[in-house]
């Protein structure tokens, strides 16, 4: 799955890459610079993700987190309750230089959900459901990221289900994260 801004990371297909690549990280890692690294805390907290998340995602994947894709029970909305509360949404503002998806669960229609929060959220669209199997999982996820030109690879869920951890298996995503620990909620 190499492409343009992809060093072919851990995605190598055989076990002899696969090697290669953990012994030249591991090897990298004493003596990669102290500029990096402070550019790499910089980026983390750009993305309001605490730095070891960060780093291990970078890490896992060998890409930058380009986008963050929200559920919408991450983000606390419902039926009843269509705009992001304000805890949640003055968190979302202080996201820089990445794009801010999400995934709408029913009854919530995707439009109306972006109406209410255009200023925080760059694009929705409809979840995967618990009916949906893993290949229709990953054709939703992956309408939404390839509709705004992002890698799926490079797009890190912030989730607060099971369903939801799952996500970025099945999208073939960067990681995931619980809402609790991205929001900073007990």
């Amino acid at each position: 799955m190499s492409g343009i801004g992809h060093n072919g990371g851990p995605g190598a297909p055989s076990g002899w890459h696969r090697y290669a690549w953990r012994r030249a990280r591991a090897e990298l890692l004493p003596t990669l610079p102290l500029e990096i690294v402070r550019l790499r805390v910089r980026r983390a907290r750009e993305l309001g993700i605490d730095y070891k998340s960060y780093a291990s995602i970078r890490a896992a994947t060998g890409r930058d987190v380009i986008a963050l894709l929200f559920s919408s029970n991450a983000l606390k909305t419902g039926p009843k309750l269509v705009a992001v509360p304000e805890a949640e949404a003055a968190r979302l503002r202080a996201v820089a230089q990445t794009q801010r998806l999400a995934a709408v669960h029913r009854p919530l229609d995707p439009h109306s959900f972006h109406g209410a929060n255009a200023a925080i959220i760059d694009a929705a669209a409809q979840a995967p459901t618990l009916a949906d199997g893993w290949s229709a999982t990953r054709e939703k996820l992956a309408e939404l990221t390839s509709a705004r030109g992002l890698p799926s690879d490079a797009v890190v869920v912030i989730g607060a289900t099971m369903l939801e951890a799952e996500w970025p298996v099945a999208g073939r995503m960067a990681g995931y994260l619980p809402a609790e620990r991205y929001f900073g909620q007990p």
